[in-house]
């Protein structure tokens, strides 16, 4: 059975050990491998969106990469990367987010990010880093304009399941953090206010020569940070269990190790302000401005 997160409470994250694998990620030279591979195949459906968006953020690149695939999608649109964490972001900005110099491209706080800033926001592999998705979510609508797209990839609720199987089967707490179903994130769009949300997913197989060499891929992919995770330190003789566990759970017939990962992709647009309407409804202006704009649908 997968683990997954129910969709209205915060995910059960250690902040502590969120925390350090945050650190270590943004340390390393370059994102994942596995997130680069996800940022490539995301990049293919892009072609559905018949947008042209001339403003584009990328939330947590530093991680998450995919500045290089936008760039070559839409070598013409500014292009902003949003970056949570402090350090990810550059001390000084040399010139302002809205600047036409597209190769300098700057790294701002969430919070510096106007307001309807982009028609494009791309988020690869982070979202399943956050203890509260539909916070980050309802952050993406406000930097979307009216019809504006979203696009994202997140691990899905099927990810390491025959890591899961080991664990259970040992006794052992958690391996992971309980990840978010694709259907139930769907949900969390539309009651963030997108529209039309589509999510699909497929499965990735990692296979390794051994143990020790797909334990060294999870670190670098991040790590436990699960809640109820085993709260000490673990000793040889239990590492020693581990590889042997693993290479009887998750081994092949050829002697490697085989682990899944379901890597969920989704997109959505952010609708034109729909008034709620009533006896005397008011609307303000900047309501009013983007229902003006907005016109005919074109995605």
């Amino acid at each position: 059975m997968a683990a997954s997160a129910p969709s209205s409470a915060p995910r059960p994250l250690d902040p502590v050990a969120l925390a350090r694998v945050v650190r270590r990620l943004h340390a390393a030279e370059a994102p994942p491998w596995l997130h680069g591979e996800a940022a490539r195949r995301m990049a293919e459906r892009l072609s559905i969106v018949r947008l042209q968006p001339a403003t584009i953020a990328a939330w947590a690149p530093k991680v998450g990469g995919g500045m290089d695939v936008l760039r070559q999608a839409y070598p013409k649109a500014r292009l902003t990367a949003v970056e949570p964490e402090a350090s990810a972001r550059p001390a000084a900005v040399a010139q302002p987010w809205w600047s036409f110099r597209r190769a300098s491209a700057v790294a701002l706080a969430p919070a510096d990010l106007p307001e309807a800033a982009c028609q494009l926001l791309w988020s690869n592999m982070t979202l399943h880093g956050s203890a509260c998705p539909q916070d980050v979510l309802r952050s993406w609508h406000r930097a979307l304009a009216v019809e504006g797209f979203l696009m994202f990839s997140t691990f899905g609720a099927g990810t390491l399941q025959r890591l899961r199987d080991v664990y259970r089967a040992e006794g052992w707490a958690l391996p992971n953090a309980p990840l978010v179903d694709m259907h139930d994130l769907g949900d969390m769009l539309v009651e963030a206010g997108f529209a039309d949300p589509v999510m699909d997913q497929e499965t990735v197989t990692l296979t390794w020569a051994d143990a020790t060499a797909a334990l060294a891929e999870l670190r670098a992919l991040g790590g436990n940070v699960a809640l109820q995770r085993h709260g000490g330190l673990r000793t040889p003789r239990w590492r020693t269990r581990l590889l042997q566990a693993l290479a009887q759970g998750a081994g092949t017939a050829d002697g490697r190790i085989a682990l899944d990962f379901e890597i969920v992709y989704g997109h959505a647009f952010k609708p034109m302000p729909r008034p709620r309407l009533a006896a005397e409804t008011h609307v303000s202006v900047d309501d009013m401005r983007a229902m003006v704009r907005s016109g005919p649908r074109n995605r």
